[in-house]
This record gives C-alpha cells, sequence and structure tokens, in this order.
C-alpha cells in the first residue's frame, strides 16, 4: 500500500467494484447489426502517464515548498480521448506504444482492466520509458511539467497512426498535424470509417489550412475559437465554422464560456448551444471530453443541436473533477445531472427543454450520486490487484 493510499483510505477506482460494475449505456443498442465493424471509435496516438496535484492554495512560488492536499494519476494524453469515449459507451480501440516501466504497466491495466478499452493494436516497446505529465491545479487553472525520452522507430511508427491498415471502426478521432499526413486517415476514411479530427496550435504560426491534408478525409472538424479564427482569417469564430464547410462537412467552433457553435454544410443546419454555468476545478480533457460528446451524438444519429448540447454537457462534468481521464464522465452522471435538473425545472427550464432528449437514454437507477468525488487512482498497485 503506498502512503497516500494509507492516508486517504481510497481504493483506485480502476480496481474497484464499483467501477467493473457502474451502469453502462449502449447509446447505438438500436443502430446495431450483425455486420457492423468491430469497434465504434479508433484512435491512436501518446498515452502519458499523468500525476495530477490537486488542494493547492496557490501557484508554486519560486525557491519554496507547496504543499499538495491531494495527489492522484491516471492515464493521460490520448488516454484522455479514448475514456471519454468507452465511458460514453462506445466500444472503443487504441493503438498506443507503453512503456516496459511500472508506469507503462499501470496505464495499460487501468485502459484495458478498468476502462474496457481494446488494446490489441497497442505494443508494450521495452527498454522504453513512459512520458510523464506533472500537473498542479490551482484557482479553476493548471500548469504542467512534462517529461519524455525520444521514443525508438516502433514507438514513433505506433503514435503517428500504425498499423498500416486500421481496424474497421464506424469512426475515429484524429488530432491534425500541420504539414504532416497521417496514412492511417486515408486508409481508414476509403473503408468508410467517419473521421472527426482536431486540431493543436500551429507553433510555425502558418495558419494554412492547406497544410492540414488528411482534413479532405475528415467528416467534422472541431477546433477553439483561437484557431478556427486563425486558420480563417475571420475576426469571429461564428463566421469561421461557416468558413470552415468549404473544406470538411462539418464544422464545430467551441467558443469556451459562451458555449460552442456548429455548420453542417450538407444539410445546411446550423446550431448554437451555450455552456452550462459550473465551478470549474480543472479543465485537464475537457477538450477531449467535448469530442468524445460529439462523436457518440453523431454515431447515433441525433440532430446537430442536440449533439453540440451533449458535447458540452459531458465537457462541464468534467471540468468539476480533477485529473485528464479521471474526469471523463459515464451515464452515472450524466443521469444524476438529468434528475438534478428535472428536480429544479421550475429554477431552469431552458435546460429542461435543452436537454430533453436525455430522457430516454440515462438510466433509471443511477448507482452514483451527483456531482461526483472519485476516488483517485495511486501509483503502486501490483497487477494481482
Amino acid at each position: 500500500m503506498t502512503a497516500s493510499h494509507a492516508l486517504t483510505g481510497e481504493e483506485p477506482e480502476h480496481l474497484t467494484k464499483a467501477a467493473r460494475c457502474q451502469t453502462r449505456v449502449d447509446p447505438l443498442a438500436g443502430l446495431r447489426t450483425p455486420g457492423d465493424p468491430p469497434w465504434d471509435v479508433y484512435l491512436t496516438g501518446t498515452v502519458f502517464l499523468d500525476i495530477i496535484f490537486t488542494g493547492l492554495d496557490s501557484a508554486p512560488v519560486r525557491g519554496t515548498e507547496s504543499w499538495a492536499r491531494g495527489m492522484g494519476s491516471s492515464p493521460g494524453g490520448v488516454a484522455n480521448m479514448a475514456t471519454a469515449l468507452a465511458r460514453l459507451g462506445l466500444r472503443t480501440s487504441l493503438a498506443a506504444a507503453f512503456g516496459d516501466d511500472h508506469y507503462g504497466e499501470y496505464c495499460w491495466d487501468a485502459l484495458a482492466q478498468g476502462e474496457g478499452i481494446d488494446l490489441s493494436a497497442s505494443r508494450t516497446v521495452p527498454g522504453w520509458h513512459s512520458p510523464v505529465t506533472v500537473s498542479m491545479a490551482y484557482e479553476g487553472e493548471r500548469t504542467m511539467v512534462s517529461h519524455g525520452h525520444e521514443p525508438p522507430p516502433e514507438a514513433a511508427l505506433l503514435q503517428e497512426g500504425a498499423p498500416d491498415r486500421p481496424p474497421r471502426a464506424r469512426a475515429a478521432v484524429a488530432s491534425l498535424t500541420p504539414g504532416t499526413r497521417a496514412p492511417w486517415i486515408a486508409q481508414a476514411a476509403r473503408e468508410g470509417t467517419r473521421i472527426f479530427a482536431d486540431v493543436g496550435w500551429d507553433d510555425t504560426g502558418a495558419w494554412d489550412l492547406s497544410g492540414l491534408a488528411d482534413l479532405e478525409h475528415c467528416e467534422a472538424f472541431l477546433p477553439n475559437a483561437e484557431e478556427a479564427k486563425r486558420y480563417t482569417g475571420t475576426d469571429c469564430p461564428r463566421l469561421a465554422a461557416h468558413a470552415l464547410t468549404e473544406y470538411v462537412p462539418v464544422a464545430v467552433v467551441t467558443l469556451g464560456s459562451e458555449g460552442a457553435y456548429a455548420v453542417d454544410r450538407r444539410t445546411g443546419e446550423a446550431a448554437e448551444v451555450p455552456a452550462i454555468a459550473v465551478e470549474a476545478l480543472d479543465p485537464t480533457g475537457a477538450g477531449d471530453v467535448f469530442v468524445a460528446g460529439f462523436v457518440t451524438g453523431s454515431l447515433a444519429g441525433w440532430p446537430l443541436a442536440d449533439r453540440l448540447a451533449f458535447a458540452g454537457l459531458t465537457a462541464a462534468l468534467s471540468v468539476q473533477e480533477f485529473g485528464g481521464s479521471l474526469s471523463a464522465p459515464g451515464w452515472s452522471e450524466i443521469g444524476a445531472w438529468w434528475r438534478r435538473v428535472q428536480s429544479l425545472a421550475g429554477q431552469d427550464p431552458a435546460a429542461l427543454e435543452r436537454y430533453a432528449f436525455l430522457e430516454g437514454l440515462v438510466p433509471e437507477e443511477l448507482d452514483r450520486p451527483w456531482p461526483l468525488r472519485r476516488a483517485v487512482p495511486t501509483i503502486g498497485f501490483r497487477r494481482s490487484g
């Protein structure tokens, strides 16, 4: 037993009976047929070990020691997205490289055993140390420090999208890199996989959409407001969304505290949904959770506004918890939030109307309260549990 575990009395959630038996909802249940792909979503990228310090009264000050009242650990990086998708009931397959150190072993077990994520396309790379990010959360923000060794060729190939022939899936989530093609994206699109893409900050400063060559294979592109404005040369994120539909059928632009705006070129539909006002503890992973929510609604065939509302809701629930993959909500949390909205209908009729589509989805019996305070995993438990 680790010292932190002894002090808190918490058992890591991915090893508890509660985690294994939590309420499951299949949002695609009515659409499944025997000939479907084996996976709902495929994704690839780098898995980090995230170590999160919480309960800091202020930012660390140079030359002093800060004492954190809480600490947790969880798989991070691409694992944030994979976990968010799996907790929403999608059959998720992840191709990633894992170090053969204790950190890599911990991340593998947390994802495969704890979240039910398929890792048959992933590999453990001998002699490679797992990348690590330390996150310090305070005042609703976080500061991060990361460390990693140069990956060997086999790890680099996995992080860039190997295997050459990705597994059959209804959808894939891709993170586009300016000036670089990922061959697996075109391959997956040719086989009928629907590609949903986000993008990171363009460190080159070019902000050239032609540099996002794989955008031509994507069904949806989900940048934030600043990224969308820079790529389109507009000063309005909503105008930017319309401009982006010249390159991709569906453009979704997140607007921070204002919510999100989306346009579907194929139907001519546009939708805007305001953000849900919450007390944000830690925004880590909220963007990944938003994308996971939008993918879930898209695969389920929901109207554009419902997809946008669901994505915003899942992201809002996530920022009320610490950590990246730790904070991704499942259907118990979504259901508990919805029951609370129903109980307060007179105070928030707009939310009752906007999220009425949840009524036929959330479980009638909930196994967890909301707001949720998850048990925070700590490193040091052996595979034997």
